[in-house]
């Protein structure tokens, strides 16, 4: 952690805003990291856990899956709790228990960087919103197969206790937990199994579930609709064109035939690298302009990283640090915040800091003040650092609300906020439309947050940008950041990723090159079936709108899984109930 990035794996430019569309790519195996299944799990090939949390939406029943599915010879050595595939199930408390009595199932591909965990509130929402309707559906949201790397042991322990230092404790200070002592972050060398893990895998991952949950090919095809968010959407237009079987000649097994019909949660149902105008991503990855054979040696060398990852901001130690940051806006959202200083100090950490907390560009360079010199709360903290006032990077921001408490200033790096009048007005895209905000009061009042659904209100001070104009409005604000610290706290499946496979990528860009997507025969799958697309109105953008597609105005490209099921003004939310009533169809 913290070295500079290879020679070879460059930083992406602003010409990589079809992979930013996706989800992740704006900068983006010897130890076991995570628990192995228990001993009576590894003995059956399916086991399935009912999970308890804090969300207010009642009558959702939800349990964390497990299906033995072993990786192919071919993958090398890996760890045994990479053997199994996991997602969370959602449905109905008052309908069937059984997925094959179900009316509809809603099956979802997360973006890059993005676990089960994140559809935490969508899932939720839009079973609810069915179920008012009399219509009894499941939603599994998937996690990929890589997530088994995860270790979640700190953050639970730290839910358990009530007690965000003892997370903290577990990843840092080697603190064991129930006799557990966590194994570090994985090195490039430890996850060289993931050279071999990409898109053939991944859909056929999806497939192999599908099919051991639900045998019956009719009612697969009768009751399943495929989707995902974000590099969901590209990933669910391969499911489609791909044959499972080998047999080109028969369709029963093809993706398109286990699906009734798609969805696309801010992004579109397409083979296609969105923003890319047919280029190669080669700023992200170089080797990619000399063709599949050179990367996959250099995945094989490791010249090129396995895992998607930049040496701050973007990498498994900051991805886990969302969740802990989660874990204490769950357990005490006005508390003072004490991570930037109980964390220890690294590279990582302090730059990530610097890069989100940095006032403008003399306060970068200097280093002063820093975040630690602002008093907090864990709320706020976490509000700093994925709110699309505060976050600089489009593919990671939500809605959720806006600093309180003190002096407010806009926050001029790593771009200034009138991007227009000096001509990057194009830089939108990456780093979204919204003008950003800072504390301007180290050493001060205690800043607080103000949730979505107080923006507005008759003691909200009306926060101004230099040019006079609101930074947001109630209108703009649709996420309530303590279901977001629930699900980033409090979910089994992490809501962020932490080891993306770099594969997934390369075998996108290079799909057309032999031995890559071979059985991507079926190109007429894509729109074999009805197709629901669902957009933020200020997300990522990049997209001509189509006839029917359902516009969620001021969501960001995190808000389509994250909105409140209750809007401002008492509106409901309006992505879970237009998915729930096209399930109906």
């Amino acid at each position: 952690m913290g070295r500079p990035p290879h020679p070879l794996v460059r930083r992406p430019s602003r010409r990589l805003g079809g992979l930013a569309l996706l989800g992740a790519s704006a900068l983006v195996a010897a130890a076991v990291a995570a628990p192995s299944p228990p001993a009576d799990a590894r003995a059956a090939d399916r086991v399935e856990t009912p999970v308890a949390t804090g969300s207010p939406v009642t009558g959702v029943a939800e349990s964390l899956v497990r299906v033995r599915v072993p990786l192919p010879a071919s993958a090398g050595p890996h760890p045994e709790a990479c053997d199994w595939l996991s997602y969370l199930r959602f449905r109905d408390s008052g309908g069937p228990a059984a997925p094959a009595q179900a009316d509809r199932i809603l099956v979802a591909q997360p973006g890059i960087l993005e676990g089960a965990g994140a559809f935490d509130s969508v899932a939720r929402n839009t079973v609810a919103a069915a179920a008012k309707n009399g219509e009894h559906i499941e939603f599994w949201a998937l996690d990929r197969r890589s997530n088994c790397l995860e270790d979640r042991t700190g953050v639970q322990a730290g839910l358990a206790a009530k007690d965000v230092h003892l997370a903290v404790d577990y990843y840092y200070r080697q603190k064991e937990v129930d006799g557990r002592k966590f194994a570090g972050y994985q090195s490039n060398d430890q996850v060289k199994w993931l050279q071999n893990v990409g898109l053939e895998q991944t859909v056929r991952d999806e497939y192999d579930l599908m099919a051991s949950e639900l045998p019956d090919q009719k009612a697969r095809k009768q009751k399943m609709l495929c989707g995902g968010h974000s590099l969901g959407g590209v990933l669910t237009a391969f499911f489609a064109e791909w044959d499972f079987d080998g047999n080109h000649s028969t369709t029963d097994d093809a993706g398109y035939n286990q699906c009734s019909g798609y969805f696309a949660l801010d992004t579109r149902i397409s083979t296609n690298l969105p923003g890319m105008d047919g280029q190669l991503p080669t700023d992200l990855i170089p080797l990619l302009q000399f063709g599949a054979g050179a990367v996959q040696a250099g995945l094989e060398s490791g010249v090129v990283p396995r895992a998607l990852s930049a040496p701050a901001l973007i990498n498994s130690e900051t991805m886990n640090l969302l969740s802990i940051a989660g874990l204490a806006a769950d357990i005490a959202p006005a508390g003072l915040s004490d991570l930037a200083t109980y964390v220890p100090s690294s590279f990582n950490t302090d730059t990530t800091y610097r890069l989100l907390f940095s006032k403008d560009y003399p306060t970068f360079v200097k280093g002063s003040p820093t975040v630690k010199d602002f008093r907090i709360t864990n709320a706020a903290a976490l509000g700093g650092l994925l709110d699309d006032n505060s976050q600089p990077l489009a593919f990671l921001q939500a809605s959720v609300g806006f600093w309180d408490g003190g002096k407010i200033v806009d926050k001029e790096f790593p771009a200034p906020n009138d991007l227009d009048s000096i001509g990057l007005g194009g830089l939108a895209q990456l780093l979204g439309p919204d003008k950003k905000a800072i504390p301007d009061q180290p050493n001060g009042p205690l800043y607080t947050w103000r949730n979505y659904d107080r923006v507005g209100a008759p003691d909200d001070p009306g926060h101004t940008s230099k040019d006079g104009t609101p930074f947001t409005s109630a209108a703009k604000e649709v996420t309530d950041i303590g279901e977001l610290a629930r699900s980033l706290a409090e979910q089994p499946l992490d809501f962020t990723e932490h080891y993306f496979p770099t594969k997934m990528v390369t075998d996108i860009a290079l799909a057309a090159s032999p031995g890559i997507a071979d059985d991507a025969v079926h190109t007429g799958g894509p729109t074999a079936n009805p197709i629901i697309n669902l957009e933020a109105g200020d997300g990522l953008g990049g997209r001509t709108p189509q006839p029917g597609d359902v516009i969620a105005p001021g969501y960001q490209h995190i808000d389509v899984l994250t909105a409140s099921a209750q809007q401002n003004g008492g509106k409901p939310e309006i992505v879970s109930t237009n998915l729930a009533a096209f399930a109906a169809k």
